[in-house]
């Protein structure tokens, strides 16, 4: 799991890289939650949605959005982070030119960025959203949704009301051409704190099932 830097628009992010031996294996990108809110690239989400890529083959990144960690500048209210998820997209495929597949994973403000940047990104053929901040941010620039995907959510979410979700899960997979599989996670908060094993199962299942197909 080596430690990256890499160029963004304001200067060096830090990330950690999993390269993967396979040739033309898919790339993924893993972003964390709220950078404000004590959001970092070792999230236990973050690091369990990473390693759930990594174990299947995937070339995979995971990094600090700007001022976290040894990420040089300072938050940007979602629109510099946009543009760090960019670069690092930007990265991994220069290091993977010949990847067979882009998927792109979140948690809360990390997948509220992460389906920004799937919308502007055409390659990008797959996601996860895990606790999408439905009630926070306007997902409405999904229209329509450009690819399939998994959203996972906890039912008793103290931060994210379940109902936001089921509204935003209910609108994408009321959309042709794709397939949005939703989850949601009983007795679970927004930080999953006593259901990582059933949100790694859940994200596991799920790629195992994608990758089938």
């Amino acid at each position: 799991m080596p430690e990256v830097i890499f160029n963004g628009p304001e200067g060096r992010l830090e990330g950690r890289y999993h390269h993967s031996k396979k040739p033309g294996a898919p790339i993924a990108l893993v972003l964390h939650p709220h950078p404000q809110f004590g959001g970092t690239m070792n999230n236990k989400v973050v690091y369990a949605m990473y390693q759930a890529f990594a174990k299947r083959g995937f070339s995979t990144l995971r990094f600090n959005f700007r001022g976290v960690g040894r990420s040089q500048s300072t938050f940007d209210n979602g629109q510099g982070e946009m543009s760090d998820a960019a670069s690092a997209l930007d990265w991994m495929q220069t290091h993977n030119p010949n990847a067979r597949s882009c998927w792109i994973g979140g948690f809360s403000f990390g997948a509220w960025i992460a389906m920004q940047l799937m919308m502007r990104r055409p390659e990008i053929n797959g996601f996860i959203s895990v606790a999408p901040p439905a009630s926070q941010h306007d997902f409405s620039f999904l229209a329509p949704c450009p690819a399939s995907g998994l959203i996972v959510h906890g039912d008793s979410d103290e931060i994210v009301p379940v109902e936001s979700v089921d509204k935003l899960a209910a609108k994408l997979k009321a959309q042709r051409n794709i397939t949005v599989d939703y989850e949601v996670i009983k007795g679970c908060d927004h930080f999953f704190g006593d259901h990582m094993d059933k949100l790694s199962k859940s994200i596991e299942g799920y790629l195992d099932k994608s990758l089938k197909g």
